[in-house]
């Protein structure tokens, strides 16, 4: 069936029928093709190579170095140094890094530390923060703060989804009731010409005044004119559906006037939009994406909160590294060859430190009352919707009612009217009635419709695998 649809929306008709041959497009076929082909959605899935992206970059900080330094000076035929000195850096996870290194210096004028044997000077060794960075520092942050990213970009791609199914979801029921209102006004004009053809050969014989014909023909041309409106107003429907409908390659499509709506969606409303059996009452809001992402954006910001208060504390760095001349041989690493050392740095006020600080705690309490804001007014709008299609439910039955009534009352004019006992203006002030019941009716579908979609939207339900 999906091929079909496909060939169809295309132009090509995949049977030979008569030209006034009709498709239905149901709405899960039309969510499907939404949510496969439109260029938001997959713009959307962009946010997680993004994500991916990032997180590279952050495992890149614990890439192990390679680093050469090489200067040399000869002038009017002395050569005052000739300097090598190539380093293997391995930084780990608590802020340690691993450090090898070869040395190797020659020269008139070197300095007098810089000596080394004439087959240089391997050394091994490493350097450990012993206050600042040692428990977290800026690499550790980062990739955290990455690895979170990617979970949050999820949850930010389901939304972005969400919202463009929501949407392309509002426009299929706009068609559907453009559709219903059009099928409303062809029905009644059938039976405007088939009342006009009566009445005017009634005339004809003698049986009914001129003026019945003339009450007829302004009933006929006002069932034109409002199948005309409605006939426009259903294009402009379909032209608006056609914006959510692409090719994988990136072709828009227009829907054709074969393709036809499914009138029997309030069926299948529930299953499509995975709505069906859905407790609302025990929905657990902490499931909802947009809790998600902001729960993730929160334990970044406590990841950031941990930096800068680590921020705080002196940088002390210790470097110790074994000397040998021969490194193929173990032994020779001993504490009685080593080169050690010690930085201290202290900020006497810490004001960027302590300020830093400062604004990631503001950061931290503003996500937090975003996501208490963000939580009771999902639970609200929740209960709003459930309340309103229950509502709608016994509005459906009262409008259902109401349209029967009017035909029956329609029908006993008619009846009536052919008896000589009625009048045309009656059947028609009848039929008028049950036109307006009608297209209440069909309003009040398209807002139970839309509450559904409503619903939907505010539950964040676009993961729903669409046929």
């Amino acid at each position: 069936m999906k091929a079909f649809i496909y060939g169809i929306l295309l132009g090509f008709s995949c049977v030979v029928s008569a030209q006034d041959s009709t498709s239905v497009m149901a709405l899960s076929e039309y969510l499907g093709y939404v949510k496969s082909f439109h260029p938001i959605v997959k713009q959307a899935n962009l946010t997680i190579n993004e994500g991916d992206a990032k997180l590279m970059k952050a495992r890149g900080a614990f890439d192990p170095k390679f680093e050469v330094d090489y200067a040399r000076k000869k002038f009017k035929g002395t050569e005052y140094y000739d300097k090598l000195n190539a380093s293997f850096k391995i930084p780990t996870w608590f802020g340690i890094e691993l450090k090898g290194n070869f040395e190797e210096n020659t020269g008139d004028f070197l300095n007098p530390e810089s000596y080394v044997p004439d087959d240089g000077l391997y050394s091994a060794g490493v350097s450990i923060p012993v206050a600042k960075g040692l428990l977290t520092n800026s690499r550790m942050a980062m990739l955290r703060q990455s690895k979170l990213y990617v979970k949050q970009a999820q949850a930010d791609r389901l939304l972005l989804v969400n919202d463009i199914l929501y949407n392309a979801t509002l426009s299929y029921f706009n068609w559907l009731k453009a559709y219903n209102e059009k099928r409303v006004y062809q029905d009644f004009l059938v039976n405007a010409e088939i009342r006009f053809k009566g009445i005017k050969k009634s005339f004809e014989v003698g049986d009914k005044p001129a003026i019945d014909t003339l009450e007829a023909r302004i009933a006929l041309n006002n069932r034109k004119l409002n199948l005309e409106k409605s006939r426009i107003k259903f294009t402009k429907a379909s032209l608006e559906l056609s914006n959510y409908l692409w090719l994988n390659d990136n072709t828009p499509i227009e829907i054709k006037n074969q393709i036809i709506p499914d009138i029997n969606t309030v069926a299948t409303i529930d299953l499509t939009l995975n709505t069906s059996g859905l407790d609302v009452e025990n929905y657990d809001i902490n499931n909802h994406p947009k809790l998600q992402s902001l729960d993730y954006k929160f334990q970044s910001l406590e990841i950031e909160k941990r930096l800068k208060l680590n921020n705080l504390l002196p940088q002390i760095d210790l470097q110790y590294n074994f000397l040998s001349e021969t490194p193929e041989v173990a032994r020779s690493f001993s504490t009685s060859a080593y080169k050690s050392g010690v930085n201290i740095s202290i900020p006497l006020f810490l004001r960027k430190e302590r300020s830093d600080l400062k604004l990631a705690k503001i950061k931290l309490q503003n996500t937090t009352f975003e996501i208490k804001n963000t939580q009771v007014s999902l639970k609200n709008k929740i209960d709003a919707i459930h309340q309103e299609l229950e509502s709608y439910v016994i509005q459906n039955d009262y409008t259902n009612t109401i349209v029967n009534d009017y035909t029956v009352m329609l029908t006993a004019e008619e009846r009536k009217f052919f008896l000589g006992e009625s009048s045309l203006f009656l059947v028609n002030s009848r039929e008028a009635k049950l036109i307006e019941a009608k297209l209440k009716a069909i309003d009040l579908e398209n807002s139970f419709f839309k509450t559904k979609a409503n619903l939907f939207n505010i539950l964040a339900l676009s993961n729903t695998p669409f046929n």
